[in-house]
């Protein structure tokens, strides 16, 4: 069965507490398992790895390059606006990236505007809560199939 890695990044392990005008009532723990069962109706398997520390994200990254993953959705969370060694890590993969943010990254502060992320990404997905996941999971699930 073909693997989609789903990174979450700093923070997002408080899903649940954190802010839920923004980020909902969800837990991470919720989030990765319906990211498990969206990932099996779309025929595939889902890894899901979060992290509060950039150099295991990056070493996260890089252990993907070398193994069969097809695929990646990240949230990476407030590195999305700042991590070039994220992006650096990401830029050597060959498969194609989902960026997803749960909230609207556009309409918020001026600094969440910002992605070094999305010119890796074959696309964005933000604003639609715990859903973002699941549209990134169809967005790759498409790319994939379109690849062969």
């Amino acid at each position: 069965m073909k693997k989609i890695l789903v990174l979450h990044g700093i923070n997002l392990n408080m899903f649940g507490k954190r802010d839920p005008t923004h980020y909902g009532t969800a837990t991470l723990e919720e989030i990765d398992n319906r990211i498990a069962d969206w990932a099996a109706e779309l025929g595939f398997e889902a890894e899901c790895f979060q992290t509060n520390h950039e150099g295991e994200m990056v070493s996260r990254i890089h252990r993907a390059h070398q193994q069969d993953i097809f695929a990646i959705v990240i949230n990476a969370g407030a590195w999305t606006h700042y991590s070039y060694g994220i992006a650096d890590a990401l830029a050597v993969l060959e498969v194609p990236i989902v960026e997803v943010h749960m909230s609207n990254i556009h309409a918020r502060e001026e600094f969440r505007r910002h992605s070094v992320i999305a010119g890796l990404a074959k696309g964005q997905i933000c604003g639609f809560g715990v859903e973002s996941y699941h549209l990134g999971l169809i967005a790759v699930s498409k790319l994939i199939n379109a690849s062969g």
